[in-house]
């Protein structure tokens, strides 16, 4: 029967005709198969748009992988492809990859393992039970990438035939397994420890360590009946047993609900002495405890029942309540004796990890076509299906690792319409490897096929060069380069032909082919296969010879043959050691004949020009000259300077860098070729360029002021939760009903009047609605902090690249980012002002005009002071900004409900109070209408105290607008581009001083560099000038700050406020005074610190709480000070092209809210339930800075309970009214003694039971007896800190108020090690001793302190944000903004507390006597520049250089090389000839 309708069959996009043909008789699957986390996954048709993230990320309980940056250069998205090793049969392989970049249909025929499949709180992993015990999570944001980094190393190690690991604690530092990870909250050194104990203990005895070209996969039966299908080997004891769990971490099918795991702290522990230097244990007295007999115990609790009908006055002993639950901690504290800490771990058992689905043994490829009208995927499964493809349509896209391809996407709007999955063709992944000695004699090539991973390449070529030795020096380059190419997530993805094809004028890998004279094998249909050298390949920028009908199929490296003269080397400089793309990278390779010269030479360039190429007049100068002649050298250096003639604006910037960089590797290779060739002597420290070994160091353990709760180091609250990928941020909430999603439409001008068109935004598969400055009234659309001086929506004009114009919202987030790029907008430049100097120029300032005067400047004019001073020393000091990059950019969801008008917003913010007061405000509202919520972020740092508002404020108008839900989570670039940064700083200053080094007068003017609205940057600028005295008292002091306008975004809060800021300007104007007085800096800080009793600039007195002195004492001793400073000039006097410096700083932080007075109060609410449960709510957020956690201390320490029996579930405005917001190292000091007073309410209430009961009873039993006596069991505390109050203008000593409560102080020592050559350099030790006062959480504190000082440390060498001329920000994701990795901290990290003060802090009126930790020891960091330039000076000395060095922050690498001071650097100096520089830095 016929239909009694035409049904035509859709036409086919145009696109997709050509192909048409083929994918209909070819590509006839449509659905994906694969396993994730054991369960068999069939993907019909999915979105094309689709990652590997996109998918995990939209199935029910899979939120623990995360989205930290969508380029692939933080980890956070880390997953493991568990697959069959095609190179070794019957083995598999555990590849890390970023699933924030990895195709979707990259996963076919794999099992895909997440952080759910590891393990969860109940049956976590013993790797993620340790990171959390050990205090590796703070915000948790990375650590779920993290732990499947490692997870993907252990699995790869181990053999379950002879049962032993082939692993090694230098394994996880040195081998690049965890350089694609990210962490901006601890510093490193908790995970490092937790990762190195893992493996000496967890896998000790049973380890073998070795190299990684070493490491094979899992040895297992290829049809699976051995191995797979018993988890890698069950112990047959355990398969026997029915009803026995195997014990898998993550859980077993036999496994009863709520299973009692040894991380809950019961009999199936194991204890184990952990030998990390983070812990110091002992195997004696494992059973004591710090508690007495009649003490609660800090966890277990049990919980009562229902007592509705338990009336009455029971007998003392016979109360009714009964136990109806009970809870521990997730993660209990160790025990701690005498600084010796005891914990214990669950085993690991290899036998009980996840296993490889037998069914994938024998999974069969089929060739895949999925996708929309819009775009598709195809899967070849062979390479005559891809040359069939590519003969039919040139311009379809391959696709590999997608490690370009999808950046190209997802940042630069780029659209594929076909886009080929041929990562797993196997013929294009053969690269054969020879093993005899035979075959090793007789290899004259190298043939790489073109799909080989870097990974698998990397350990090949170590592999081969081991065995070649000297005739495999081009695999040694290839090694090297790839070592340091990108992240091991990345390396596993990304293939070599992928690299070559790319053409990236700084690629590592081309250079070393074309020096090495390698040829490319690309083949099509109609040819065949034909070869393409890779000296003639590229053609100009991104442009190759490759036909666009071809691919490559293999790639061809030379091997010299045995007893020729033949070196070749490799080179890279980056702005970070690992995980960086190269600013330049160069390989060189030169033959030489019997007489010594040169026969052949090659010297490759990558960053010096447009696409890869050869420096070719120095290739023709030295043709034919003896190389071990300095004249060779000469020549060599003065043709690479023709070669290589930059222009001063050089796309990219760094021009004399960068030439300087070119002639310094050849400097270097000449004399490496010297060496290996054994032509003459040649200086050690030349050729070797700096590595670092296995990290270590101290904690000092020791806390004689811990009590039974207060004072433990009790793990992270969440640290489980986080590591099991359970604890939930904003963007892991479940989807609400009819919830939509946000895109902001943001500027791309720096300054600019624009007209806009949203219609093309508006239609099906884009937007459904949008919102902008007509959504709101122009009173609404003003908010700000402090001056409502900034617009929710751009009016007509935009002030700054990333300002908000609008926000479209859809159905999806993929939709509506789509429809963002849509939108069109017209606009009409106007000129930007970026920099200081700029401001300065054009008088472009907000009104400030606050200044601090002391001592003659007061009533008189400070050049009194000065002109009765022996020396006046003046200088500029410019430090540039810093990116908060917390892991988590910033997100929110609003939730409206229709009566009333309420609303639920859920915002990752440090500031409840300010979200709910601008949410009301752009809803027309009041305030107790709009409930502000947040659980936890994923980072902070002061990034989300005012700059959380916008996005929560916008979704707030969407949502009321559609009456439906709204979501958004930035991208890293929208966040970069619109959260602001730590202010930039330029101080202009003098100072006087006497013969004998006594500082006698001070006078500054500091700019910062607010960007286009005001934000907090007057209360910056305020802290920054009383923090510009740093520990020195001075007389007479006249210090003006001033605020530039400028159409950079705007500047805001960041850890530290302004202060490390002024700080590095008093150490910057310490080190110029002692140089011109020609006495050591220590001595001159050591002369000038403050004595008890003195003044401050801003007139508070320095009162008994004043330790630097001791603090200096101490440190010098411990750290040997002196004697290494002896050894640091002996050490240079030999060495000319290494220095080493050292440098002790002080830090004294001032605790408050400085000037908004306001702001320093808080409350909390403690609520006991009638079964002895108590929930906690306080105004603080958590962060990751253990905040709820030393909350729920305090609180069980007053109400003395388990800690387990405190649960703060959220902080919220409906809990807590009007809280200030979470920030300014005031948390502990304001909350905690808000809950205090709550608790102390509730004491006085529940007294008369404790003394009816006894000081044994349970919580249940004094809560149910009170219940019954209708006593309130709720109370509300408050606390406003006393004493401060400072008014800004009077200078009466006798009524000024202080402006601080009391300051943290702390003193930190760096040394360094600086390449001259290169500006490399790396961090020998850093020793760091704080006054904490009595510590709540020693733990938490220490993980503040080292994640703090790294955070400095990348402030002052490495984090440098860039514009370009015309305003645009460039630096705005990890590809371009770079933080300090895992290899980047100092190789010895100590740290203790003061512990010996007199009176014992009894005199601080602060939570336990405590002090804030979070923000004081950030400038500590700045030891490392200091050092650094105590390097500098040296080189300098011995070139002859005897100016003055001012040494500005960030010291890059660029910074640090262009101050050496040689003849290189003077050869490689690029003058301006009217034009200006690439980038700008806007200090």
């Amino acid at each position: 029967m016929a239909l009694p309708f035409n049904s035509p069959r859709p036409a086919v996009p145009a696109a997709f005709e050509k192909l048409q043909t083929l994918i209909e008789s070819d590509f006839t699957e449509s659905t994906l198969k694969f396993y994730m986390n054991g369960t068999k996954v069939e993907l019909q048709n999915p979105n094309p748009e689709w990652t590997l993230l996109d998918f995990i990320r939209s199935q029910h309980g899979s939120k623990g992988t995360k989205l930290g940056c969508g380029e692939g250069g933080c980890g956070a998205c880390t997953v493991v492809l568990q697959s069959i090793d095609t190179r070794q049969k019957g083995k598999l392989r555990h590849m890390a990859v970023n699933a924030c970049l990895f195709p979707l249909v990259g996963v076919v025929g794999k099992h895909l393992i997440t952080i759910e499949g590891l393990g969860n709180v109940e049956n976590p992993h013993p790797l993620q039970e340790r990171i959390s015990k050990l205090h590796g999570s703070q915000c948790g944001f990375c650590t779920p990438g993290i732990v499947m980094s490692l997870y993907a190393l252990i699995r790869n190690s181990y053999d379950p035939v002879s049962k032993v690991f082939r692993l090694s604690a230098s394994d996880i530092e040195l081998e690049g397994h965890l350089d694609g990870n990210l962490c901006r909250c601890t510093g490193y050194k908790p995970i490092l420890s937790a990762a190195k104990t893992f493996i000496i203990e967890d896998l000790g005895g049973n380890l073998v360590e070795t190299h990684s070209d070493e490491k094979a996969g899992m040895p297992v039966d290829k049809d699976g009946k051995d191995v797979p299908y018993r988890s890698e080997v069950i112990p047959e004891s355990l398969l026997k047993n029915s009803t026995v769990s195997c014990g898998r971490p993550g859980g077993c099918c036999r496994d009863k609900p709520n299973a009692s795991t040894a991380c809950l702290g019961r009999d199936t522990t194991e204890t184990t002495s952990a030998s990390d230097e983070s812990l110091s244990v002992s195997d004696e007295g494992s059973s004591a405890s710090s508690q007495s007999l009649n003490e609660t115990e800090i966890t277990g609790t049990e919980y009562g029942k229902p007592i509705k009908s338990c009336v009455g006055d029971p007998p003392s002993g016979q109360e009714k309540e009964s136990i109806k639950t009970d809870t521990v901690l997730d993660t209990p504290p160790p025990v701690n004796n005498d600084g010796n800490l005891k914990l214990k771990f669950l085993p690991y058992t290899p036998a009980t990890e996840l296993i490889f689905p037998p069914s994938l043994w024998k999974f069969e490829t089929t060739p895949i076509c999925y996708g929309n009208t819009k775009k598709i995927w195809l899967r070849p499964t062979t390479l005559d299906q891809l040359l069939a493809l590519k003969n039919l349509d040139p311009t379809i896209k391959l696709v590999g690792g997608a490690s370009e391809v999808q950046v190209e996407v997802k940042f630069k709007n780029s659209q594929f319409a076909v886009s080929v999955f041929i990562a797993d063709i196997d013929e294009l992944k053969r690269m054969v490897v020879p093993e005899s000695k035979e075959e090793l004699s007789a290899m004259k090539e190298f043939v790489i096929g073109a799909n080989t991973s870097l990974t698998d390449l990397e350990y090949a070529c170590k592999s081969l060069y081991k065995s070649l030795g000297r005739r495999g020096l081009v695999l040694e380059a290839c090694r090297k380069q790839l070592r340091y190419f990108a992240g091991r997530q990345i390396r596993n993805a990304a293939s070599l032909a992928g690299n070559i094809a790319t053409a990236s004028p700084i690629s590592d890998m081309n250079p070393v082919l074309l020096a090495s004279g390698a040829t490319i094998i690309a083949q099509n249909l109609t040819r065949g296969e034909f070869p393409l050298p890779m000296d003639s390949f590229f053609i100009s920028y991104r442009k190759t010879r490759l036909p666009a009908d071809s691919t490559i199929t293999k790639i061809r490296v030379p091997i010299p043959a045995a007893g020729i003269p033949e070196v070749m080397k490799a080179y890279k400089q980056a702005k970070r050691k690992d995980d960086d793309i190269a600013i330049v990278t160069a390989a060189f390779r030169v033959r030489l004949d019997e007489k010594g010269c040169v026969e052949d030479i090659c010297l490759a360039y990558g960053g010096m020009a447009p696409f890869t190429t050869q420096a070719k007049k120095a290739k023709m100068s030295l043709q034919g000259l003896k190389w071990y002649d300095s004249r060779t050298l000469d020549a060599g250096l003065k043709a690479l300077g023709e070669d290589f003639d930059l222009n001063f604006g050089v796309p990219g910037g760094m021009a004399t860098y960068r030439k300087t960089l070119a002639l310094s590797f050849f400097f270097r290779f000449w004399h490496e070729v010297v060496k290996e060739l054994e032509l003459g002597n040649v200086d050690e420290d030349l050729i070797n360029e700096i590595h670092r070994g296995i990290s270590h160091g101290v904690r000092d353990n020791t806390n004689p002021y811990e009590q039974r709760v207060v004072g433990k180091q009790v793990p992270h609250l969440s640290a489980l939760k986080q590591n099991t990928g359970e604890a939930e941020y904003v963007d892991d909430m479940p989807h609400q009903d009819r919830e939509l999603y946000g895109a902001l439409v943001l500027s791309s001008r720096g300054h600019a009047k624009y007209e806009i068109d949203w219609t093309p935004a508006i239609g099906p598969g884009l937007a459904i609605g949008y919102v902008d400055k007509n959504s709101i009234s122009k009173e609404q659309n003003l908010w700000g902090s402090v001056i409502k001086d900034e617009q929710f929506f751009a009016d007509g004009e935009v002030f700054s690249h990333g300002q908000t114009i609008g926000m479209v919202y859809a159905e999806t987030a993929l939709q509506a980012q789509a429809a963002a790029r849509a939108v069109k907008i017209t606009y009409t430049d106007l000129p930007v002002i970026l920099t200081i100097d700029e401001a300065i120029e054009q008088k472009s300032f907000y009104k400030h005009g606050r200044m601090l005067k002391k001592g003659i400047a007061i009533d008189g004019n400070i050049e009194d002071a000065f002109s009765k001073c022996d020396r006046i020393v003046s200088g500029t000091t410019r430090m540039g900004g810093q990116e908060h990059f917390y892991l988590e950019t910033n997100a929110a969801l609003a939730i409206p409900h229709i009566e009333d008008g309420t609303m639920e917003v859920w915002s990752s913010t440090q500031n409840t109070m300010e979200t709910q007061e601008f949410v009301s405000q752009v809803t027309g509202v009041p305030s107790n209408r709009i409930n502000a919520r947040v659980k936890r972020m994923g980072g902070a740092f002061g990034g989300k105290e005012s700059r959380s508002v916008p996005i929560a404020a916008i979704l707030a108008i969407a949502a009321k607008k559609e009456k439906r839900p709204m979501r958004c989570m930035l991208n890293r670039d929208e966040d970069m581009m619109t959260s602001g940064q730590r202010h930039p700083i330029q101080a202009r200053w003098r100072v006087g001083v006497m013969n004998d080094g006594k500082l006698m007068a001070f006078e500054a003017d500091i700019y910062n560099n607010a960007g286009y609205s005001y934000d907090m940057s007057g209360a910056v600028m305020d802290r920054c000038c009383t923090h510009v005295d740093s520990c020195y008292e001075i007389p007479n002091v006249h210090i003006r700050g001033h605020l530039c306008k400028t159409n950079t975004h705007s500047n805001t809060a960041f850890r530290g406020f302004g202060g490390p800021q002024a700080m590095f300007i008093a150490e910057s104007y310490m080190t110029a005074v002692a140089e011109e007085l020609g006495m050591s800096v220590d001595d001159l800080r050591i002369k000038n610190l403050y004595k008890q009793g003195e003044y401050t600039p801003f007139l508070q007195q320095i009162d008994v709480d004043w330790h630097i002195p001791q603090l200096f004492k101490e440190t010098k001793e411990q750290c040997n000070y002196e004697e290494r400073k002896a050894a640091i000039e002996v050490f240079n006097k030999k060495n000319k092209w290494k220095k080493r410096g050292m440098a002790m700083l002080p830090v004294k932080f001032g605790l408050s809210f400085a000037t908004a007075l306001h702001l320093n109060q808080a409350a909390a609410s403690v609520k006991i339930f009638a079964d002895g449960s108590v929930l906690l709510h306080h105004g603080g957020t958590e962060m990751g800075q253990g905040l709820y956690t030393k909350m729920c201390q305090v609180a069980a320490q007053e109400l003395n309970v388990p800690i387990d029996a405190i649960f703060t579930q959220d902080t919220a405005s409906y809990h807590t009214a009007n809280a200030s917001p979470t920030a300014a190292s005031s948390g502990s000091d304001l909350n905690g003694m808000a809950v205090k007073d709550a608790c102390d309410q509730l004491n006085a209430r529940l007294a008369p039971y404790w003394a009816k009961f006894g000081p044994s009873a349970s919580m249940k039993t004094i809560a149910h007896a009170a219940y019954i006596d209708r006593v309130n069991l709720a109370a509300n505390g408050f606390w406003k800190m006393p004493k401060i109050g400072y008014t800004w203008g009077n200078y009466d000593i006798k009524t000024v108020k202080p402006m601080y409560y009391y300051f943290t102080q702390g003193i930190g020592c760096s040394e360094v090690e600086l390449d001259l050559l290169t500006g490399d350099h790396t961090v020998l030790r850093t020793d760091i001793k704080m006054d904490v006062g009595r510590s709540i959480n020693p733990a938490i504190d220490y993980g503040q302190i080292e994640g703090a000082f790294v955070q400095g440390q990348g402030l002052f060498t490495m984090e440098e944000s860039l514009w370009t001329q015309d305003g645009l920000l460039f630096t705005r994701g990890p590809g371009t903004y770079k933080i300090p990795g895992f290899s980047d901290i100092p190789q010895e990290f100590n740290v203790s507390f003061l512990q010996d003060v007199e009176g014992a802090w009894k005199h601080l009126r602060s939570i336990q006597s405590s002090k804030g930790t979070g923000e004081p020891p950030l400038f500590l960091g700045a030891s490392v520049l200091f050092a650094l330039r105590e390097a500098l000076v040296s080189a300098r000395r011995d070139n002859g250089v005897e100016e003055y060095l001012a040494l500005d922050s960030p010291a890059t690498a660029e910074r640090l090389r262009l101050a050496v001071g040689d003849d290189i650097l003077r050869m490689g100096t690029v003058d301006p000839k009217g034009e200006r520089n690439f980038f700008v830095a806007v200090a």
